[in-house]
């Protein structure tokens, strides 16, 4: 928990550009700030310029329209200059959000009399290695996944923990999660929750067959080299879109670099009321947006 307060001057309000009601409520929100005498301009995650300006450290706050998914895309952008995030609910689950789409005043009228604190949120480093190279570098919010492919065929992969050999798995994938990610792909796997807080790594495998089972808690500070030893298997940072590994390739998972920063206005104990009220109810047919 932070209790540092932001000096708000320029605020951004970012939309999912496929939720007709997240754009709306944007210009809405904007529209507020600006009655208050605050300098904010709105748009979707899809605006180039807007996204430029964020990364360029233009805004004190982003304001994050939509579901999950739009929690997932702000944290991509935001976590690497510190710009924290407030996320309003136009979605379906909204693990990630505190904020109502519908009741949104209230929460900042809270924001604009200081009465917030700015929870920090582990993110994860996902490299892509092959034969001692680098391929690429990514920052994840909930998981980096090593899967198979387009095979139905499992998968073989081997877990090693700071260069030990934890465990072989034969199955469909693995996930590696961070705390956050203990709610997403993770608990559909039938692994634990972690409270947000924490800053350890959960490796879950997926459908495992005749192999490890259970999902492993890693200490705080530890990395895992997930090594892709036979099948079709690609890599996925927080859903998006995967990339293809060959065997022998390294996925090495850490903890991130920075973290992402939300806006809270309750107690800390608001993570398992949000968690309970989420896990009684039975969401809508389709995905979280």
């Amino acid at each position: 928990m932070s209790d540092a307060l932001l000096k708000l001057h320029r605020i951004v309000v970012a939309a999912h550009p496929k939720i007709p009601e997240a754009v709306a409520e944007a210009a809405a929100i904007c529209a507020y700030f600006k009655e208050h005498n605050l300098e904010s301009i709105h748009g979707t995650f899809d605006d180039i310029e807007l996204r430029k300006r964020v990364r360029d450290s233009g805004f004190d706050l982003m304001v994050a329209v939509g579901g999950d998914g739009t929690m997932l895309r702000a944290s991509h952008l935001c976590a690497p200059t510190g710009l924290p995030i407030l996320g309003v609910n136009t979605g379906r689950l909204g693990f990630l959000i505190q904020v109502d789409g519908k009741e949104w005043q209230p929460s900042l009228d809270l924001l604009l009399k200081g009465d917030y604190w700015i929870e920090n949120r582990m993110m994860l480093r996902a490299e892509h290695i092959r034969s001692g190279e680098s391929l690429g570098v990514w920052h994840a919010l909930n998981e980096a996944v090593v899967t198979r492919g387009p095979s139905v065929r499992p998968v073989r992969l081997s877990a090693s923990v700071d260069g030990r050999l934890l465990a072989n798995y034969v199955a469909d994938g693995l996930i590696a999660a961070s705390p956050t990610g203990s709610t997403a792909y993770a608990l559909a796997a039938g692994g634990p929750i972690l409270p947000p807080e924490l800053r350890n790594i959960l490796l879950v495998p997926i459908a495992p067959h005749l192999s490890v089972d259970r999902a492993v808690v890693l200490s705080e500070g530890t990395s895992v080299a997930i090594t892709l030893r036979g099948g079709d298997a690609v890599l996925s940072i927080d859903g998006q879109i995967p990339v293809g590994l060959a065997e022998s390739d390294v996925v090495d998972v850490r903890a991130g670099d920075y973290n992402a920063r939300f806006i809270r206005f309750s107690d800390p104990g608001y993570f398992y009321r949000n968690l309970t009220r989420h896990m009684n109810q039975s969401p809508s047919i389709g995905f979280p947006r």
